[in-house]
Parts: C-alpha cells; structure tokens; sequence
C-alpha cells in the first residue's frame, strides 16, 4: 500500500511533500481543504488530533507533525540518504536541526511577525530571542552548502521552508547567507516538481 498523504496545498504540509519528492517514493495525497473546514472531520482528526495537515499514513503507522514526518520518512528510508545512521557522528547536529525547526525557529518567527519579541523573557523561552534564533541559523549555514556541509538531509527541507518563508516575510535579509541557502534549495528539482503539484492543486 502506498504512503497516503494528508495535505492542503500552501500549508506546512509542503514540507513532507517535498521530502517525499526527494526519496522519490509512491505516496498518494489526500487533500484536507482546511480552508473549508474538513479537518474537523472526525475521521481526520483521528490522524491529526489538533486537525493539522501534514499527517501520514504508512501501512499502520500515522505520524503527524511536519517535523516528525521528515524525521520518520528521512530513517524509513535509509536508501534516500536523507537523514544520517545512528552510527554517524551527523546524527546528533541532524536531530538538533530537525527539532531546532519547531521549538525555536517558528516561534521565534511568530515572536518577530506578532511584534511580541522578549515579552517571554529569553532565559525562560525555549527558542532564546529571535535575534539568537537568527545567528545560530547563520553560524549553522555559512559553513554550507546545506545544514550538514555537503550532504542535503531532510533537516534542510525543514528548515529551509521556514528560512523560504522568513526572506518572504522579510524576518531574515536576503543576503549570500540565508538567500543563498533559499536559492540553492529552489534549484533542486523535487522541490520544483513540489511547486508544480501545489500550483495545479
């Protein structure tokens, strides 16, 4: 049975698409219109119980989370290269990247788009401040080309969404860093055939 898909076009569940494109494995979409309200499906929110797209269903696992879907799709298929064995001293940077993309760089870039910056005080917040959230991603991308140097894994569908979505929302400068980084991952071709499957959806 194919991995079926979860998913509502411009949502977070493009991330687990794009990584799906990228192993180049058969899956199958379902479309979730939570625009119109069908993640209050109970059906639905069987898989997803806060009623978000992404969620997937593999055989009889369902995973939900974006995060946890890139972390369960890069190990379940090892042949993709996608995320490092645990033997691989990569391991430990690649699941600091991974959960780094939830915990701190969304609501640091929630913090920043709200204008609620440091009314969390930065000891008692898990992300710090948006200001250490950004230069921990610059000091983690400037050795480059991807968030593990020269092996793209799934942390860089992840965190590269976030960093597409934060030069848009102008919360990073588009400089040699992090538009850099934006850039090369726009030329990868699962991510335009991701672009194509969004657009004609």
């Amino acid at each position: 049975m194919a991995i079926r898909l979860y998913w509502c076009p411009r949502t977070r569940a493009v991330r687990a698409l794009w990584l799906l494109e990228e192993i180049g494995a058969t899956y199958e979409l379902v479309r979730v219109d939570v625009r119109a309200g069908a993640q209050s499906d109970p059906a639905f929110r069987a898989l997803s119980p806060l009623g978000k797209v992404p969620a997937l269903v593999d055989g009889e696992t369902v995973v939900a989370e974006s995060g946890a879907i890139c972390a369960y799709l890069g190990d379940r298929f090892p042949e993709a290269k996608l995320a490092p064995p645990l033997s691989s001293p990569q391991r430990g940077p690649y699941l600091r990247w991974l959960f780094f993309a939830a915990g701190c760089i969304e609501p640091a870039f929630m913090d920043r788009v709200l204008k609620r910056d440091g009314q969390v005080p930065h000891l008692s917040a898990s992300w710090g401040s948006f200001d250490s959230v950004a230069a921990s991603l610059r000091s983690g991308l400037e050795r480059g080309p991807w968030l593990l140097g020269d092996a793209f894994s799934a942390a860089d569908v992840l965190v590269g969404s976030m960093l597409e979505w934060g030069l848009q929302a102008k919360l990073l400068p588009d400089d040699a860093v992090f538009g850099g980084y934006v850039k090369r991952l726009g030329a990868r071709p699962a991510w335009k055939r991701t672009l194509e499957i969004e657009a004609a959806s």
